[in-house]
C-alpha cells in the first residue's frame, strides 16, 4: 500500500543521501528529516537537497533548527543566533521574527521545506530536564507571542514552521526521550498556559504542529499525547481548529515505542489523528522504514486504521510539500544573532567588583550532561571567546564524574594571582555543579560566575552574569561583557 509511504519521515547517515533513500523517494516516500550527522557546509547541503529533490521534486525536508541550543546547521561550531530563553528575556517581538526570518533565509537556501520549530512550551517547571533554554519562558502570554512572532518570521521567508511539544512539554520533570512525562493540570489549566502559544500559532497560521510525547490526564488516562484521538483529533482539530500538518516527535523515543514499538506506535499515531511520522534520529536505516510501513500496513487490513484516515494524512502531507510561497533573501543582510545576544546578557556585581577585566583569567567550565535534543561535542562557554579578547586566557573544563573526589588540586593553582571566571550551566539543576561552585568561591569569594542556563541563582559570586543561552554568540556575548569590549565580535 503506497498510502503508508507517503507519511513517513525517515532520517539516513551521511552527507549524500544513500540509494535506498533514493529509491524510497522515487517511488513515493513523503521526504526525510535532516541532522546534524547530514550538514557538513551551506553549499554541500543545498546539494544534498537538490539530489533528495532529484527523485521526486514534490518531498518534504524537514530539519529541527531552533537556533541556540538545538541547531543542526551550526552543530559543529555553536550557533550564530541565541536560543528561545534569550529572545523571551529581551522580550522584542519584532527581534525575534527578525531571529526567525533569518533562519528561514538560511534553510530556504539550503532547500528545507519545514523547520521543527518553534518550542511552544511553557517552561513552568524550573526542573525541566529537556525544554529549559528552548522554551521563551514561564510566562504563558510572553511564550504566546513570541511564538507568533517566530512563525511570523520563519514562514515570511517561505519555510513552514512547526510549533511543539503539542500540547504543551514544559510543566514535566521527565525526559521523554527515556520515559513518560505526566502533565498533571486541569483542563482550565492547561487551556490557560500550556494551550496559549498553541492557539497564538494557529491563528498565526502556522503550517504544522508536533506532537509531545506527554501523558495529559486531563485529556487522557493512559495513551501519550502522540498517540490519543482525544489530544490529537478532539482537541487539536475539532476545539483549536488546526487544518495544517500533524507530525510527530520522533517515534522511537521511549515514552512511546517501549510500549508498542517503533512500528506499533507509529500505527496508532495514525490512527489518532497525527499524518505524519518523523523517525531516524536513533534508528536510521530502511529496516525500520519497513518495519514502520508494514505495520501501518497491518493495522489498515486488521480494520482499527480505516484507510480514509491513512488518506486523510497523506493528503496532509501532499498540502504542505505543495506549499511554495516566493520569498527570497535580501541581497545585503544584517546580522541579529549577536545583536540579541547582547540585549539578553543580564549583570549583577558587587561594589568593588574588578570588571571589566583587564588581565587573562583562568576560566573554570563545569559541563553537564545534555539531553539527546543537543549534540553532543557542540562548542560552548565563555574560556575560547574569552582568550580571544585576552590572550594567554587559560581554561579548565570539568565534568561530573571528574569530581567526584572533589575539586582537583591544580585547578586553583592556576588562578594564583589571576581573575577567576566560573561558567555553569543550569547550575542549580545539578548538585554537583552547585557545591563545586561553593568550594571555588570560598576559596576566592572574588570569582566571577557566568551562568549560561536557566539562572536560578543569581547571587552568587563577586559578579553574576546571565547569557541565558548557551549558543556560541552567548559565549561571545559574555567575554564582551567580562573585558568591556563593545562589538568585539562584530
Amino acid at each position: 500500500m503506497r498510502l503508508a509511504d507517503t507519511v513517513l519521515f525517515p532520517g539516513f547517515l551521511g552527507t549524500t543521501p544513500p540509494d535506498w533513500l533514493r529509491r524510497r523517494l522515487g517511488d513515493g516516500l513523503a521526504g526525510a528529516v535532516l541532522f546534524s550527522r547530514n550538514v557538513d557546509t551551506p553549499a554541500q547541503l543545498a546539494e544534498l537537497t537538490a539530489a533528495l529533490r532529484a527523485e521526486n521534486p514534490d518531498i518534504v525536508v524537514g530539519i529541527d533548527e531552533e537556533a541556540g541550543e538545538v541547531t543542526r546547521l551550526e552543530a559543529r561550531t555553536g550557533s550564530s543566533r541565541p536560543g528561545n530563553y534569550a529572545l523571551g528575556v529581551v522580550d522584542d517581538e519584532a527581534l525575534t521574527e527578525a531571529v526567525a526570518r533569518d533562519i528561514g533565509w538560511d534553510l530556504a537556501a539550503a532547500g528545507v521545506t519545514i523547520d521543527f520549530a518553534p518550542a511552544a512550551d511553557v517552561n513552568s517547571n524550573a526542573d525541566n530536564p529537556v525544554i529549559g533554554l528552548r522554551s521563551f519562558g514561564a510566562d504563558p502570554a510572553l511564550v504566546a507571542r513570541h511564538t507568533a512572532a517566530w512563525v511570523r518570521g520563519l514562514q515570511s521567508a517561505g519555510v513552514a514552521a512547526c510549533a511543539k511539544h503539542f500540547p504543551g512539554h514544559g510543566d514535566t520533570s521527565v525526559d521523554s526521550h527515556y520515559s513518560v512525562p505526566v502533565v498533571a493540570g486541569s483542563r482550565e489549566d492547561l487551556d490557560e498556559v500550556e494551550l496559549r502559544p498553541f492557539r497564538a500559532a494557529i491563528a498565526e497560521g502556522v503550517r504544522s504542529i508536533m506532537t509531545g510525547h506527554l501523558l495529559v490526564s486531563a485529556y487522557d488516562r493512559e495513551l501519550a499525547a502522540t498517540l490519543s484521538p482525544h489530544i490529537l483529533t478532539d482537541l487539536l482539530r475539532r476545539d483549536l481548529g488546526f487544518e495544517g500538518l500533524i507530525i510527530t516527535d520522533g517515534i522511537e523515543m521511549a515514552a512511546v515505542s517501549g510500549p508498542y514499538g517503533i512500528g506499533g506506535a507509529s500505527a496508532r499515531a495514525i490512527a489518532a489523528g497525527a499524518d505524519a511520522i518523523c523517525v531516524g534520529g536513533e534508528n536510521s536505516d530502511e529496516a525500520v522504514v519497513e518495519l514502520i510501513r508494514d505495520a501501518i500496513v497491518d493495522a489498515v487490513f486488521e480494520g482499527w486504521l480505516p484507510e480514509e484516515r491513512l488518506a486523510d494524512a497523506a493528503a496532509r502531507v501532499r498540502t504542505l510539500a505543495a506549499w511554495r510561497p516566493e520569498r527570497a533573501a535580501p541581497a545585503t543582510r544584517e546580522p541579529v544573532g549577536l545583536a540579541a545576544a547582547r540585549r539578553a546578557v543580564r549583570v549583577r556585581r558587587d561594589d568593588g567588583t574588578l570588571l571589566p577585566l583587564v588581565v587573562a583569567p583562568h576560566v573554570v567550565e563545569l559541563s553537564p550532561e545534555m539531553n539527546l535534543a543537543i549534540d553532543k561535542g557542540m562548542p560552548w562557554g565563555v574560556g575560547e571567546p574569552l582568550g580571544k579578547l585576552l590572550p594567554g586566557t587559560t581554561v579548565t573544563r570539568l565534568h561530573e564524574p571528574e569530581l567526584a573526589d572533589g575539586l582537583p588540586a591544580d585547578v586553583l593553582a592556576q588562578a594564583v594571582d589571576r581573575p577567576l571566571v566560573i561558567v555553569v550551566r543550569d547550575a542549580h539543576r545539578h548538585a554537583w555543579q552547585m557545591d563545586a561552585l561553593a568550594h571555588l568561591l570560598s576559596r576566592r569569594p572574588d570569582g566571577i560566575v557566568v551562568e549560561m542556563g536557566l539562572p536560578g541563582r543569581t547571587d552568587l559570586g563577586a559578579a553574576h552574569i546571565a547569557t541565558h543561552g548557551a549558543a556560541r554568540v552567548c559565549g561571545q556575548a559574555a567575554a564582551e561583557t567580562l573585558t568591556g569590549q563593545v562589538d568585539a565580535f562584530s
